[in-house]
């Protein structure tokens, strides 16, 4: 079987009546209180624990505490808690925050049953929902013929694009969120955010940048016509946020500064002197680092400031159109560049880092010779994907974070997560992302 481990999910349940559900910080949205409700009417038990005003604002009531002592007395609360309540599942939105990484680890421990949320790997419509980790913690397979067994056991998948995202479901929560931990801080005065920025900096700073969009998009454009004027061979590099904890746990990196030198230097080094490199902003940035400025001097540095472009506008389809490919951290960006048909290098173990769909040699082969995806690999592997650990619904669309919600609640009740034989012990990727130095 290739190290897949078949589960069958009726095995592992327990009568509704003695499944306790313990909910931890959820996305900025009512999904968590919603999946909540749902598995209360189907008779589990519903408990939910709240770090600040923000996740007090989302639920609260029945069922709910507060923890406003010190992130130092976590571990300990955690275990007792999930002791004395005798709790069965834990459901929490990514794996890497401060209070998560304690509570998955003291879960397990007690062989509690760990579900974790993010945002869909096939995004717009989806939300991931894997056991245990997510990235290079994630138990879903990561060999050919693992994932091709999945999607055939799997069968076909609807990949219709579904619950478009809305703008003000993006912004609106968040905002509304993060200003009320400002406002309310006295409440939970030791509480420790898992984001990088003080709020209202990042607000004001988003807000101007969105006033200038128009411009950026405009000179992005410009750009990519430019290039393609003078038939300029490029890569894409996409840039992930400081606060990513892609960036931050799941690779090696303290800064995409040190990706980009690593970049910058094989470009200088290694790759043909006629190849460029354009590198794409993050949507969500809003400025703190200054790219631009960085990726010049950083660029210069290596005497490669004629073969460096930034794109501060747009989205990524346009410049994919003409690249040679794409060389990423571990960025989801990844996936759209495989989807689109492009080679892609990944500098860590990324879930789609898989043998014949990603370049496995370095970056020196990939400049002179990278290899293409597999197509009928590609396929099974979203097709998996899909079937496996992802659900359909969105946290950004109205209607998609119902349907969210109904998929989530069905999935842990049933204890149906990497389902198809997609759990793999120990994680596949693990042992090579910590080859890297990723500190996990």
């Amino acid at each position: 079987m290739s190290g897949v481990a078949e589960h069958s999910p009726a095995t592992e349940i327990r009568s509704n009546a003695e499944r306790q559900v313990l909910f931890l910080q959820g996305p900025l949205s009512p999904l968590y209180k919603l999946t909540g409700d749902r598995l209360e009417a189907l008779g589990f038990g519903v408990h939910r624990i709240n770090f600040c005003a923000g996740d007090w604002l989302h639920w609260h009531g029945k069922g709910c505490v507060s923890f406003k002592r010190r992130p130092t007395e976590w571990p300990a609360f955690i275990e007792d808690y999930l002791r004395t309540h005798g709790i069965t599942d834990l459901v929490l939105h990514g794996d890497q925050r401060l209070y998560h990484r304690v509570a998955i680890e003291k879960a397990i421990q007690q062989d509690v049953y760990v579900a974790v949320t993010e945002l869909g790997a096939l995004r717009p419509g989806w939300m991931t929902l894997e056991r245990n980790g997510l990235s290079t913690l994630s138990h879903f397979p990561s060999d050919p013929v693992s994932i091709m067994r999945i999607a055939e056991a799997a069968g076909q998948v609807d990949l219709t694009p579904k619950y478009p995202s809305s703008f003000w479901l993006q912004t609106a929560p968040d905002v509304v969120y993060n200003l009320t931990n400002v406002f309310l801080k006295p409440l939970f005065p030791a509480y420790q955010r898992h984001t990088i920025y003080p709020p209202i900096q990042e607000y004001l700073r988003g807000a101007v940048r969105l006033l200038k969009e128009k411009r950026r998009n405009q000179a992005a454009e410009h750009l990519l016509a430019s290039l393609r004027e003078k038939a300029v061979r490029y890569y894409v590099l996409p840039l992930q946020l400081e606060g990513d904890f892609q960036l931050r746990r799941h690779s090696p990196f303290d800064s995409f500064e040190q990706v980009l030198e690593i970049v910058f230097q094989s470009l200088a080094e290694e790759a043909p002197e006629d190849v460029h490199i354009v590198l794409k902003s993050h949507p969500l940035d809003v400025g703190f680092e200054d790219w631009p400025g960085v990726s010049k001097r950083l660029a210069d540095r290596f005497g490669v400031g004629d073969r460096v472009h930034f794109l501060d506008g747009g989205g990524l389809a346009k410049p994919f159109e003409e690249a040679l490919g794409v060389v990423t951290l571990n960025s989801t960006a990844g996936l759209e560049a495989l989807q689109a048909g492009l080679p892609v290098k990944t500098l860590v173990p990324a879930h789609y880092d898989i043998a014949d769909l990603t370049h496995q040699g370095d970056l020196a082969t990939f400049w002179h010779d990278p290899v293409y995806p597999d197509t009928d690999l590609l396929s099974a592997y979203i097709q998996a994907l899909a079937a496996s650990t992802q659900v359909r619904g969105s946290i950004h669309n109205a209607e998609g974070v119902v349907v969210a919600a109904d998929n989530i609640a069905r999935k842990v009740a049933i204890r149906d997560l990497n389902s198809f034989g997609s759990y793999v012990d120990p994680p596949p990727r693990l042992a090579r992302a910590r080859a890297l130095g990723v500190p996990l």
